[in-house]
């Protein structure tokens, strides 16, 4: 199964469409429960995501691939080592199935190198299978690809960005035998619904627009667009959804197709990256 979870709904409020909040806990188990029956196995967290570990500790995923993330490298490499720990027992797992640096910019960090020689203990003691990155843009793969062996990495790939594949990176990357999480495939859900969007988004009202009537031609919902454009992106190994509800999810997999289509690229950084977007 190609579909892996994320869970940062589980512990924030999270998504420019999303008008639920934090998903309680007891939906939290329903939607777990019905990713596990799908086998949907893998599951994405962080320290960061507020509750997120605990939650899923409180769950139960201990037969579940969890991929967690390093908090920031700001004081030491011990507290980001002994967080780690912490999220082990949030977790209320053994191990995990990889840690990804959350920060590309720890890496500037002059105890970066310490950091990553720590992380690759973790794995040889068998507390993690695979060591990676959180990256935003192709710079960063580009940095990455130059500089580090790693085996995982989650990044941002949907139908409005394509960047990655255009660039040959994923190519490359597949080629180095690391595995491939692509995140924010429905752009924090704008691009499952383009009704009542913040003023900042009336830049692209134009493009969204022909974007639409593209998607009706092919006779698809956004969903179903959205979805199965990255689902069929042959480098990809794992493509990570959030969702607030069980009934979300199984609207997802029910999605799923085996089809592949045509991206719509807009390059403008100002959309492609959420955390710049602003009045949302």
């Amino acid at each position: 199964m190609k579909l892996a979870l994320g869970t940062v709904q589980f512990g924030l409020d999270y998504g420019v469409t999303n008008t639920n909040g934090v998903v309680s806990i007891n939906e939290a188990r329903k939607i777990i429960n019905y990713a596990k029956k799908n086998q949907i196995k893998t599951l994405d967290t962080a320290p960061g995501y507020g509750d997120s570990e605990q939650v899923l500790g409180r769950i139960g995923i201990d037969d579940c691939n969890v991929v967690t993330k390093t908090t920031f490298l700001k004081n030491n490499v011990d507290e980001v080592i002994d967080n780690f720990y912490k999220s082990l027992k949030s977790l209320n797992v053994a191990s995990v199935k990889g840690i990804l640096i959350h920060n590309i910019l720890d890496t500037k960090n002059s105890q970066f190198n310490i950091l990553f020689d720590r992380l690759i203990m973790l794995k040889k003691e068998g507390l993690v299978k695979k060591i990676g990155f959180s990256v935003y843009t192709p710079e960063d793969v580009n940095y990455l690809l130059e500089y580090f062996d790693f085996d995982l990495i989650q990044l941002p790939v949907n139908v409005f960005d394509n960047r990655l594949i255009e660039s040959r990176q994923l190519y490359t990357l597949k080629k180095k035998g690391v595995e491939i999480h692509a995140r924010s495939i429905f752009l924090q859900g704008l691009l499952l619904n383009f009704n009542n969007l913040p003023s900042y988004f009336s830049t692209w009202k134009n493009v969204f627009n022909k974007y639409q009537v593209m998607v009706e031609k092919s006779e698809l919902s956004l969903l179903e667009y959205a979805l199965n454009y990255v689902l069929n992106i042959q480098e990809i190994d794992k493509v990570l959804v959030g969702v607030n509800s069980e009934v979300q999810l199984k609207e997802i997999i029910q999605s799923e197709k085996k089809i592949i289509l045509n991206a719509y690229p807009i390059n403008d950084i100002n959309l492609l990256n959420p955390s710049l977007w602003s009045d949302k």
